[in-house]
């Protein structure tokens, strides 16, 4: 059965330049109440109630609300390593297991948890600085672009509560076919690729507006 293994939210730690960041995110025992946060500059940040948005000029907002990560994923990236990768490590607030997070198509419809939560699939997630030094590991940017499994950013179509355990159930799913994996891949490994993700309406509108601009060099 597909399920949300743990909700995390952040441990708010320094970034080493004075700044915030909220990437260190912990499993949550109980529910967490998730909403709409608007937009990424002047709204409320993280769609998780509590979480924390470090940097809201990149991230957070509506079409950055909650981020999902396969535990699956997590254990292969724990053998590749050689180290423990616990929930959250990632910066994930949802760690799923038996979903498949990077073959998830844009636009797609999670119903998650006995509060009817609706979520829906927005974008893949991108390697950043912060991230590359909550692992400590020398090109972690590269090396974590080039192995296809970014995690999935998600909307807050419908708010409520979500905890542990809960069921994901995939209710809605688009027949454009254009995965989280394959617009991650446009993005960073095959631009070439990019102007065929406009088929995708889900897709955040600056991802589209790339996608445009890419379509219209190559004419």
């Amino acid at each position: 059965m597909a399920t949300v293994l743990t909700v995390n939210r952040t441990q708010v730690e320094s970034n080493g330049t004075g700044s915030r960041t909220g990437i260190d995110k912990r499993p949550v025992n109980g529910s967490v109440a998730v909403r709409a946060p608007g937009p990424m500059r002047g709204g409320l940040g993280s769609g998780v109630v509590d979480d924390v948005i470090g940097n809201r000029k990149l991230h957070g907002g509506d079409d950055q609300a909650v981020y999902a990560y396969a535990r699956e994923d997590l254990d292969a990236w724990a053998a590749k390593l050689d180290r423990e990768l616990p929930n959250g490590i990632f910066g994930e607030n949802l760690t799923t297991m038996g979903v498949d997070v990077t073959g998830a198509v844009i636009g797609e419809r999670w119903r998650v948890g006995t509060d009817g939560v609706l979520l829906e699939v927005t974008s893949p997630r991108t390697p950043c600085k912060t991230f590359a030094k909550r692992l400590g590991i020398a090109g972690w940017i590269k090396t974590f672009a080039h192995g296809g499994t970014p995690g999935a950013y998600l909307r807050v179509l419908e708010p409520g509560s979500l905890t542990g355990g809960d069921a994901v159930d995939v209710v809605d799913v688009p027949g454009h076919g254009i995965t989280v994996g394959f617009v991650y891949r446009a993005l960073l490994v095959e631009k070439d690729l990019l102007p065929e993700v406009l088929a995708a309406d889900a897709l955040p509108d600056d991802i589209k507006e790339l996608a445009r601009r890419r379509a219209a060099a190559d004419m």
